[in-house]
């Protein structure tokens, strides 16, 4: 559906006009193509987003992802399509949402994995939607609020990091396709987080929104609960030679590396977890040293390049600790194998492991299995 702004006096010449933005990234290689697709939910980031796009010449066009039927989160982005004189068009995908990212957040939970839904609805919902809309419409290039630049390098496009490391998103974008790159602008890339919230005008500063926007506050327990009522019953904490030395509320309830809420000495922590048996299992913090991992379901534009590179660095975001050091990948059929220069502490099957080259995202997957 489209919706269109005929609120002309309320538009903010200041904010939308003037050039006050550094130089969009990437933008030598836009052409004369103008007119730009961007993700908005009416939060600081999507509208400083708009700001940027037209202080550099774009024409944007604004589209917001129902996802989960929130009418509230509508009527936000609604009004601030309204204040910024911007057309605004809306896309049901609570049905693609809810099986490729909800059931897979509850199904990674519940089979002994920590899943991160975020990157799955980036890579299989907000940029493919982005990408199929803009095709449809007739609108060249896609943009989002994230907070990333761009990079082409022979003949690929590859995330790299913002230009504020503190806010840097790259990490949840390693398994955005090709086909939708290939057509994004990345508006946030160079703006630091304080000065994008200082140049929006006081009547569209948000709260920033914060947890997995599906929970809508909602504990993840609570949740997973009411998911799968007869799949979370208590069990078992065995040691690694099967001794029982515990018991938990639930493996669903737990991750690699957890030691809160075990009831067990603080030098012990969650090790693995085996779901078939409703166990999880303990032990020391020497037993959650990683030095290799297996990574499944990857993304890599340019396989050559991440096996040869002796530059390689592993990030893995979540309750463990990342690699100091270097890495090394070989592809194995299905898989990626890598081997660490040191030891990552406490990765959980489930988890994004992503790839860097310096500030250049070369590609991630899922951590399948680790040694």
């Amino acid at each position: 559906t489209l919706f269109r702004s005929g609120a002309n006096h309320r538009q903010l010449s200041e904010f939308n006009g003037q050039n006050i933005f550094p130089k969009l990234p990437y933008s030598e290689s836009m052409g004369c193509e103008r007119r730009v697709l961007l993700a908005f939910s009416g939060g600081n980031d999507s509208c400083a987003a708009v700001g940027i796009l037209r202080a550099h010449g774009y024409e944007p066009t604004l589209l917001t992802l129902d996802m989960t039927g929130d009418r509230s989160l509508l009527a936000r982005a609604r009004r601030a399509a309204e204040a910024l004189d911007t057309p605004l068009l809306t896309a049901d995908v609570r049905t693609s949402f809810t099986r490729q990212v909800v059931d897979y957040f509850a199904n990674g939970y519940l089979t002994g994995e920590t899943p991160a839904p975020c990157t799955e609805c980036n890579s299989r919902i907000k940029w493919n939607t982005l990408r199929d809309v803009s095709i449809e419409r007739g609108i060249g290039r896609i943009a989002t609020g994230h907070y990333f630049r761009l990079s082409r390098q022979y003949g690929k496009v590859f995330v790299r990091q913002a230009a504020d490391p503190a806010k840097d998103q790259s990490y949840y974008l390693w398994g955005v396709s090709q086909s939708c790159l290939e057509r994004a602008i990345a508006p946030m890339g160079e703006t630091l987080k304080r000065e994008a919230g200082e140049r929006l005008p006081a009547g569209l500063k948000s709260p920033e929104s914060m947890g997995i926007c599906f929970l809508r506050g909602e504990n993840y327990r609570e949740f997973l609960r009411r998911r799968a009522p007869n799949g979370i019953r208590p069990g078992e904490i065995v040691d690694r030679n099967g001794k029982r030395i515990g018991t938990h509320d639930g493996c669903a309830f737990y991750t690699v590396g957890q030691k809160r809420g075990l009831g067990l000495p603080p030098s012990l922590a969650v090790v693995a977890i085996d779901a078939a048996r409703n166990r999880l299992i303990a032990g020391e913090d020497e037993e959650l040293r990683r030095r290799r991992l297996t990574v499944r379901a990857w993304n890599v534009p340019d396989m050559e390049r991440l096996c040869r590179s002796r530059e390689l660095r592993v990030v893995i975001r979540g309750i463990g600790r990342n690699p100091d050091g270097f890495a090394r990948v070989r592809l194995e059929r299905d898989r990626l194998h890598v081997e660490l220069e040191y030891p990552a502490w406490a990765p959980a099957p489930g988890q994004p492991v992503v790839f860097y080259e310096r500030d250049i995202v070369l590609g991630g997957g899922i951590l399948a299995g680790s040694g």
